[in-house]
C-alpha cells in the first residue's frame, strides 16, 4: 500500500479533477463558432453547451438561453449530459470511498488489508467514472451533430 503522502497527492489530484469535471459539464463552450459579417464591429461568437446556448457580441454583451425541452435535444447531447452527470456522481462516490481507505483516516478500522481493499475499490470506481467521462469527449471530436 502506498505511503500517506502519495495517497494525499492522489486524493488532491482527484478532487481537482472533480472540480474540473464540474466546470466542463456546466460551461457552454462545447462548440464555438463566430460570425464577423461585413465589418469586425458586428462580430458575434456563438457558444453551444450541454445546458444552454450563448451569444457574445463584440460590444461585450453576452446573452444565454437555456434549452427549452430536454426531449427536443439530439440523442448525442442527451447521452453526453447523462454520461457527464453519471461521471460526476461516481467521482464523488469514489472520493468518499477512497477517503475511507486512506491511511490518514480512521474509517474502516485499523486493519491494513481492509483499508487497502477499500482504497482499491475507490480507485476502481474512479476508473469507471473516467471511462464514462471519456466517451462523450472522444465521440465529440468525431462529429458534432448540432
Amino acid at each position: 500500500m502506498a505511503n500517506s503522502g502519495l495517497q494525499l497527492l492522489g486524493f488532491t489530484m482527484a478532487a481537482l479533477g472533480w472540480v474540473g469535471l464540474i466546470a466542463a459539464t456546466a460551461l457552454p463552450q462545447w462548440q464555438i463558432s463566430s460570425y464577423a459579417g461585413d465589418n469586425i464591429i458586428t462580430s458575434q461568437a456563438l457558444y453551444k453547451g450541454l445546458w444552454m446556448d450563448c451569444v457574445s457580441q463584440s460590444t461585450g454583451l453576452i446573452s444565454c438561453k437555456s434549452y427549452d425541452s430536454f426531449l427536443a435535444l439530439s440523442g448525442f447531447i442527451q447521452a453526453t449530459r447523462a454520461l457527464m452527470v453519471i461521471s460526476l456522481v461516481l467521482s464523488f462516490l469514489a472520493m468518499m470511498v477512497a477517503a475511507m481507505g486512506m491511511k490518514c483516516t480512521r474509517c474502516g478500522g485499523d486493519d491494513k488489508v481492509k483499508k487497502a481493499r477499500i482504497a482499491m475499490t475507490g480507485g476502481i470506481i474512479f476508473i469507471v467514472a473516467g471511462t464514462n467521462l471519456a466517451l462523450p469527449f472522444s465521440s465529440a471530436g468525431l462529429a458534432l451533430p448540432w
